[in-house]
């Protein structure tokens, strides 16, 4: 089995989680900073990073409006998740990424983890439940 890449895009940054070999287990790994202006160079980033993690997908947490409709931030999650295909060559699956983040940063206020560290890793611990929710099987819709 290959790896899989669970990411969750922000405008500033991208958390980043990756599958152990069996798929069983989504682990955080980093929080990417972002290329002002620049998507190709954060698409080119991934596609490497896939080939170093030896990954066959991508999984990405679409944000939907609490309606389950989409927005303009699902509208550029979805240009950003077409490029990094065009770039690397696999595909991104989309998961119903609602309110990954509040429950990253729960998850992380009852680890009583302080305000100042956890600005540095709610990003990669919310990829970690998009892909884990994936690995699972069902914890969020795929959309």
């Amino acid at each position: 089995m290959k790896r899989k890449i669970g990411l969750d895009v922000g405008d500033v940054r991208i958390g980043v989680a990756v599958s152990d070999l069996m798929g069983i287990c989504a682990n955080p790994r980093e929080t990417y900073t972002r290329k002002k202006e620049d998507p190709a160079a954060d698409a080119d980033y991934f596609a490497e990073y896939a080939k170093r993690e030896d990954a066959d997908a991508f999984v990405m947490g679409l944000p939907r409006n609490m309606d389950g409709s989409e927005g303009p931030r699902a509208e550029l999650t979805r240009e950003f998740g077409s490029l990094l295909e065009e770039r690397s060559g696999l595909p991104v699956v989309y998961v119903d990424e609602r309110l990954t983040t509040v429950s990253a940063e729960r998850l992380l206020i009852e680890a009583d983890v302080r305000r100042e560290k956890r600005k540095k890793v709610v990003d990669k611990i919310a990829a970690a439940i998009i892909l884990q929710s994936y690995l699972d099987g069902g914890g969020a819709r795929r959309v």
